[in-house]
């Protein structure tokens, strides 16, 4: 059976504020029922392990949302992640990041999970993340000592998307451009829309509704 790792952030709020926050449900379940529709396992870790902090989760009109969220296996999962020290990259098929605001305040510059992936890709593995997901890219670098990034074409959360959202004011950082200078190259298409780009093993989608698509297209490569 192909085993996906799915990292998740362990920050609560949405930046410094204290609003709640951490990974964004619908973007973490659509991939997950993807997954679980072609036999596909995985693994919810985390940096510290434990509990992780999940927003969305009150989607009434999300069936797939609410299907997953509905799941034992699901719940025991999202409340007790496998700290990053405690796994065997060699275990898993594929890395895949859910969004959320929270991975902006510390799956952006963990060096853990960061060497974790590296191995991963250069190993043949697959690397999958949807709208902020891909700020786990950022800390990536290779045995080469190049960035990740440097030679991808990736998408991510637009600036428009933040402002539309409310969010301009209190991420951490700007995503779109911190993947604009780091990747070879930053695409995006109008707010809200399914967009996924697969440049080899690394697959990326700009936004919630994006992530049944990108869980579908790690699928495929997964050839299952």
């Amino acid at each position: 059976m192909k085993k996906v790792l799915i990292p998740v952030t362990n920050h609560a709020t949405l930046g410094d504020t204290d609003q709640a926050n951490g990974t964004y449900s619908p973007e973490l379940t659509h991939a997950i029922h993807v997954f679980m529709e072609h036999g596909v396992d995985y693994d919810i870790a985390s940096i510290k392990g434990g509990k992780a902090p999940i927003y969305g989760t009150d989607i009434e009109d999300d069936e797939i949302n609410n299907l997953i969220l509905g799941n034992e296996e699901f719940q025991n999962r999202i409340k007790n992640t496998i700290p990053v020290s405690q796994l065997n990259i060699e275990d898993y098929d594929a890395v895949f990041y859910p969004g959320g605001f929270g991975l902006l305040s510390d799956l952006a510059t963990n060096e853990a999970f960061a060497q974790l992936s590296a191995s991963h890709y250069e190993n043949g593995g697959i690397l999958g993340a949807v709208c902020h997901g891909p700020a786990g890219f950022l800390p990536i670098v290779l045995s080469s000592g190049d960035p990740l990034l440097a030679t991808k074409t990736v998408t991510a959360f637009t600036r428009e998307e933040e402002i539309d959202y409310g969010t301009i004011e209190d991420i951490p950082f700007l995503l779109e451009e911190s993947l604009a200078r780091n990747a070879a190259q930053y695409s995006k298409v109008k707010p809200w829309q399914e967009f996924v780009i697969e440049d080899g093993r690394m697959i990326t989608g700009q936004n919630p509704t994006s992530a049944q698509a990108v869980g579908k297209a790690i699928v495929k490569q997964l050839g299952v």
